[in-house]
C-alpha cells in the first residue's frame, strides 16, 4: 500500500484503496499552481521568480466517522489512506454529504502572460508615477498565477477547472523631511492588467496630499474609498454567514425579508463576474447567483451542504476549504455591492466638511460590528475640496449602525480582494484626532 501512485491518477487511487479499506464514501481534492511574480524595488527590475505548489486532501468516511489526511507534492496513496482512516476513529458518526453524478466540463477562466509582460506593465506603471513625482520610491509586484482545482469522490462526482488570475501591487514611498508617505494600491483582473489605471490611483492620492492639517474631530461625514471600504464588508460577511445565524451570533438571523441597512445598498454573488469567479464550491456544488440585500433587505444567507440542510435551506454552493487541510465550511468567492452614479470627486465635492479614508491599520471584520481604525492615509475635505493630509487620527463606529446612514456611493467600483465595492460616503461617524 506504501508505493507511489502517478499523479495523474492519483484520485482514483485513493478511491479505489479507500474503498477496499472499508470506507463507505471518500472524497479527493487536489489543487496545484504556477505562479510567476516580477518583482521591482526603489523603481528598478529586482527578480523574476517561479514557485509552483501541488497538494491532495482525502477525505474519508468508515462506520460514519470522518477522517482528513494531506499531502503536498509526491504522494504516497496507501500512507494518506492509513492515516485517514487512523484519524477517523477519533471523531464521532456524521451524516455524510457528498454531490453525485456529476462530470461537468468546465471551461478554463482567464488566460497567462508572458513574464516579459508584467515586466513591461510595469516598468509604464513606474514611469508614469515618477514622471510626475520623480522624487518618489516605487516598489511592484506583477504576477501571473495558474490553479487547476480538481473534486473527486466515490458518488461519481469528477468536476476540474483551470483558472489564471493576473495581479499586481504597487507601493510608492515618499520622503518629505521628517514626514514619510506610503500610497498603495492593487489591480486583480484576468487576461490583462492596466499600469496606467493603477499609476493615475496612486497620483491621484500624491496629488491630494499637500500640506499636513488638523483632523475634524466629533461626529463627521467619512468617505471610505473604494479600497477602503472593504473594512466594512467583511462584517456583512460575517453576519450573512448561514454558520454564524445557526449559532445565532448573527445579528440578522431573526431579520430575513426586513430591513438591514441604507436602502441605498444592494450586495450579491455572481458565479461569473469578475477576476475571482468560480463554477463549483469545494464541495462539487455549482456555484449560484444570489442577491444577499436587496435595496437593505435581507434576502438570503449562504452555506454548504450541512449548514443548508440545518437552515432548511439546501446549499447555496457556497462550501469552501479555508486551507487544503481544512472542512468546507460556509465562505463566499465573490461579493458585489452595487455601485452609485457618482464620481470619487463628485462625492468629494459632496462634503463640507469631513473626512476621507484611503489606508488603515486595525480594521473592523467582528461579528459585533465594533472597530476603531487608526487612519494611515486620509485626507480632510473642506468646502467640497481635499486641503490636505491628516496624521494621527482615529476613527470608531460599529458596522451595522454606519451601513444604515450610508448617504452615498460611487461610481468606481473595484476589485479589493474578492470584494467588488465602491467608494461611499458614511454619516456621523466619530472621528478624534491630534491638532
Amino acid at each position: 500500500m506504501g508505493s507511489k501512485m502517478p499523479q495523474e491518477t492519483l484520485a482514483e487511487q485513493l478511491l479505489q484503496l479507500a474503498s477496499k479499506s472499508g470506507a463507505e464514501a471518500a472524497e479527493v481534492y487536489q489543487s496545484r499552481s504556477l505562479s510567476r511574480p516580477v518583482f521591482f524595488e526603489a523603481n528598478r527590475l529586482k527578480q523574476l521568480e517561479s514557485a509552483q505548489a501541488e497538494g491532495t486532501a482525502l477525505r474519508l468516511w468508515r462506520a460514519g466517522r470522518p477522517g482528513l489526511a494531506v499531502a503536498y507534492g509526491q504522494v504516497e496513496a496507501g500512507v494518506m489512506v492509513e492515516r485517514a482512516l487512523a484519524l477517523s476513529q477519533l471523531n464521532e458518526p456524521e451524516l455524510i454529504e457528498l454531490g453525485s453524478n456529476s462530470k461537468p466540463a468546465y471551461p478554463d477562466l482567464g488566460k497567462a502572460v508572458p513574464v516579459e509582460q508584467l515586466v513591461e506593465w510595469g516598468k509604464q506603471a513606474i514611469t508614469l508615477i515618477r514622471d510626475a513625482y520623480p522624487e518618489v520610491l516605487v516598489s511592484a509586484e506583477w504576477d501571473s498565477d495558474v490553479e487547476t482545482t480538481r473534486l473527486v469522490n466515490s458518488q461519481g462526482l469528477d468536476c476540474h477547472y483551470t483558472d489564471t488570475t493576473l495581479g499586481c501591487y504597487i507601493s510608492a514611498e515618499w520622503v518629505r523631511g521628517d514626514d514619510f508617505l506610503s500610497v498603495s494600491d492593487g489591480q486583480t483582473q484576468r487576461g490583462r492588467l492596466n499600469p496606467e489605471i493603477i499609476a493615475n490611483h496612486i497620483l491621484q492620492r500624491l496629488d491630494w496630499v499637500g500640506e499636513n492639517v488638523s483632523p475634524p474631530t466629533g461626529r463627521v461625514p467619512i468617505l471610505f474609498t473604494s479600497k477602503a471600504a472593504d473594512m466594512l464588508w467583511s462584517t456583512v460577511q460575517a453576519a450573512l454567514n448561514g454558520k454564524r445565524v445557526i449559532e445565532k451570533a448573527s445579528p440578522w438571523a431573526e431579520r430575513l425579508m426586513q430591513p438591514v441597512v441604507s436602502a441605498a445598498l444592494t450586495l450579491a454573488q455572481d458565479p461569473v463576474a469578475g477576476p475571482f469567479s468560480c463554477p463549483f464550491d469545494d464541495e462539487g456544488t455549482p456555484t449560484q447567483p444570489l442577491v444577499f440585500i436587496q435595496n437593505g433587505i435581507l434576502q438570503h444567507f449562504y452555506g454548504d451542504r450541512t449548514i443548508g440542510r440545518q437552515l432548511g435551506t439546501g446549499t447555496t454552493g457556497n462550501g469552501f476549504r479555508p486551507g487544503l487541510g481544512s472542512y468546507p465550511t460556509p465562505g463566499l468567492f465573490n461579493l458585489l455591492i452595487q455601485p452609485g452614479n457618482k464620481s470619487l470627486l463628485d462625492l468629494i465635492a459632496a462634503l463640507d466638511d469631513g473626512l476621507i479614508v484611503d489606508q488603515m491599520l486595525g480594521g473592523g471584520g467582528s461579528i459585533s460590528g465594533d472597530f476603531s481604525i487608526n487612519v494611515d492615509l486620509g485626507y480632510r475635505v473642506k468646502n467640497g475640496q481635499v486641503v490636505g493630509r491628516v496624521k494621527d487620527t482615529m476613527v470608531a463606529g460599529n458596522v451595522y449602525t454606519a451601513l444604515k446612514q450610508v448617504v452615498a456611493l460611487g461610481s468606481d467600483a473595484d476589485w479589493n480582494g474578492s470584494c467588488y465595492t465602491p467608494s461611499l460616503i458614511v454619516e456621523g461617524l466619530s472621528t478624534t484626532g491630534r491638532n
